[in-house]
């Protein structure tokens, strides 16, 4: 047990006790094989969470405790070269493999290859344009590119915002000879590219039934459905796996829509292998849990997040979102598998191993955001190797990777039903009862602000407007009986995209970044919300229900309306399940502290209203204070929390965070942006 009397003591203690685990781990458990394997050559970086795995770490020890505060900025590498950024958006993480940098940037997502000394752009490769190309869903949310050696060469695999898959040269950039189908399109390389749309909705009934004539120019029509990609593909053992986005549930007003099946292709030919359906059909497991004949035509169910795999194993984990429309979900009664999921799928075959719906029915918007982080840890004496996804509502769901069993008791608990006509929610939904929950879950009276009577009271006569409750608060309609404006939902998203998990393979310790925040919705009719003249709509039929005005929950004199910490990062001890620090993310903001309402008030540490963005190496957690926060990278102690250093950025970090040795020296690069630096990344090196 760890002292809690004495800070120096329990400094001491806690990192004796990781060097114990970290000897016992390595005496019960030789699988670490699966991150040498999948991931680095020694110093490199070839999958966009550091490794096959996903745990954003890197062994480089060059740069520790001592020298950290030495560090410089080297080259600044600007992405909004390659086309505008929108609201600042760059979440692109670079690969570094056998001595160069590899990354996308722009809404066009053009590939660039970096030289890692001076950040001089070797090549770029753009996909000719096209009509579905701009109707992408998330076009500037790029989060970089996948590689494999295909017969000892080097291959960039990249999807686009249109929906191509494409395999370059990784010296060149020039598309792979003999690989994939010519496209029929003006300006389209005839080899090394895959049109996925008609692989995608071949053998969907929608497609099959219509009158339409593929237009590989301009997609499929949107009264069938639209989709693109956000994350890269992940390669694993020679296939090609590649997830899909949809539009944001919360701006959907009509029910149809394309699954966002998973497609899988050879990476030394671009042949198309298999497909998963998210959305089963007759005499597919889980086909009984769309009811009404709701699988015909729903859709979304996308994985926009992420994979991670274990070739050992050769399973591919796919995290998934919410069928069609967010907070309302009446048209589509029952569980709707693989809705809201992690789904352990085989990679040569794509036949599903095992699932975990994380949100039975979901309405809340509460998709999986990340990666699931995969590690070996040692459980009551057993070697177990776990995946474990942290979620928007504050929940580190773990398994056991091979089998999909929990790995602590997960529980079906009661949870609060739907007002909203037609509307038919499950009765239950499924807690882990391990590890506790890394952030604040519904909503009472006590999480209000409090730091003077005077807030504390307006915040009072705040939420008097809304109904508030536990987690799985079900949305209320504009116009409800009660006279309530709205519904309150918490958390709003404590884990999310903005600052995905990491993790330490040798201690088993997983670090998460999360967000305090509520979110009200106004449910309203979708007939006033439908707009069949804005080419993201999707669709026929308009939803019974859809959101109007978000996001105006809002706390008192412009200060949060809920107590700190705004934003932490917790650590988590995977052997254990037992939460081991946590931090807030960067220091109270000078608006907070500067508020004439709070003058002469002492207040905690309240950290900044944004996701941290987080790494681990050999020696230190590495983090930056994300979108909110300062332009500044902190070294924290992996141990106990203590932040150890601080060095400048050029702008405020983003998302992607990497690290890389490079003729003898550690680069650290991280995705910036600011109003001066729409979207760049930063590498910084000692002198």
């Amino acid at each position: 047990m760890i002292s809690t009397k004495n800070p120096t003591l329990r400094a001491n203690e806690r990192r004796a006790w990781f060097l114990t685990l970290s000897l016992i781990g390595a005496c019960l458990w030789q699988h670490t094989a699966i991150s040498q394997e999948a991931g680095s050559q020694e110093g490199e970086w070839r999958y966009i969470g550091g490794d096959v795995t996903h745990t954003r770490y890197t062994s480089l020890d060059q740069i520790d405790a001592g020298n950290f505060e030495d560090l410089e900025v080297s080259w600044i590498w600007r992405g909004d070269n390659f086309g505008p950024t929108v609201d600042y958006v760059f979440r692109s993480t670079p690969l570094y493999i056998d001595g160069l940098l590899y990354t996308v940037a722009g809404q066009r997502r053009t590939v660039a290859a970096i030289d890692p000394a001076s950040g001089e752009t070797v090549w770029t490769y753009r996909e000719p344009h096209t009509t579905r190309w701009e109707r992408g869903m998330r076009n500037n949310y790029g989060k970089g590119v996948a590689y494999a050696e295909v017969d000892g060469r080097g291959v960039i695999y990249t999807s686009s915002p249109g929906f191509f898959l494409h395999a370059l040269d990784a010296k060149t950039g020039r598309p792979l000879e003999n690989w994939g189908d010519p496209v029929p399109v003006e300006g389209f390389s005839q080899t090394g590219v895959v049109d996925m749309l008609p692989d995608l909705v071949g053998d969907w009934d929608p497609w099959l039934n219509s009158d339409y004539e593929y237009d590989p120019e301009q997609g499929i029509p949107n009264d069938l459905g639209n989709l693109s990609t956000s994350s890269p593909p992940i390669v694993v053992n020679g296939v090609v796996i590649v997830g899909n986005v949809h539009e944001q549930g919360y701006y959907q007003t009509r029910t149809e829509n394309i699954p966002g099946d998973i497609l899988a292709y050879d990476a030394a030919t671009g042949e198309f292998l298999w497909k998963f359906h998210v959305i089963p059909r007759p005499g597919e497991f889980g086909h009984e849990t769309w009811e009404n004949d709701a699988w015909r035509r729903t859709g979304d169910v996308s994985s926009w997040a992420p994979m991670s795999a274990d070739p050992d194993l050769g399973l591919v984990y796919v995290p998934t979102n919410p069928p069609t429309v967010d907070f309302y979900g009446g048209f589509r009664p029952g569980d709707n598998l693989f809705g809201t999921s992690i789904l352990a799928l085989d990679v040569q075959t794509g036949e599903r191993v095992w699932h975990f719906q994380t949100v039975h029915h979901d309405i809340w918007n509460f998709d999986n955001p990340a990666a699931p982080v995969l590690l070996d840890v040692v459980v009551d004496g057993r070697p177990v190797p776990i995946a474990v996804e942290t979620t928007k509502q504050g929940f580190a769901y773990t398994f056991n990777r091979e089998t999909g069993e929990p790995v602590w008791p997960m529980e079906e608990r009661p949870v609060p039903q739907s007002e909203i006509p037609g509307e038919q929610l499950s009765p239950t939904q499924p807690f882990p009862t391990k590890p506790a929950a890394f952030e604040l879950q519904g909503l009472t009276e006590d999480d209000l602000i409090d730091f003077t009577p005077e807030l504390r009271q307006a915040a009072l006569e705040i939420v008097e407007n809304y109904r508030i409750g536990p987690l799985f608060n079900p949305p209320i309609e504009v116009g409800h009986p009660s006279g309530l404006r709205s519904f309150v939902s918490c958390p709003s998203g404590a884990s999310n995209i903005f600052g995905p998990p990491s993790a330490d393979p040798g201690t088993g310790v997983l670090y998460v970044p999360t967000l305090r925040g509520c979110r009200s919705e106004n449910i309203v009719p979708g007939s006033e919300m439908d707009a069949p003249e804005d080419i993201m709509t999707t669709g026929e039929t308009i939803s019974d229900w859809a959101v109007a005005n978000r996001g105006d929950f809002r706390g008192p004199q412009g200060l949060p309306i809920l107590k700190p910490p705004y934003s932490q990062i917790v650590a988590i001890d995977m052997n254990t399940g037992e939460h081991i620090w946590a931090i807030p993310n960067g220091d109270t903001p000078d608006r907070i502290k500067n508020h004439p309402a709070l003058q002469g008030v002492d207040i905690p540490n309240t950290g900044v209203q944004s996701h941290p963005v987080t790494m681990v190496t050999a020696t230190l957690l590495l983090t930056a204070e994300g979108g909110a926060g300062l332009p500044v990278l902190h070294a924290v102690d992996k141990a106990t929390g203590e932040r150890l250093g601080t060095v400048e950025l050029p702008a405020s970090g983003r998302y992607g965070m990497m690290s890389y040795m490079h003729d003898g020296q550690q680069y650290i690069v991280v995705a910036v942006s600011s109003p001066n630096y729409p979207g760049a990344l930063a590498a910084l090196r000692l002198p």
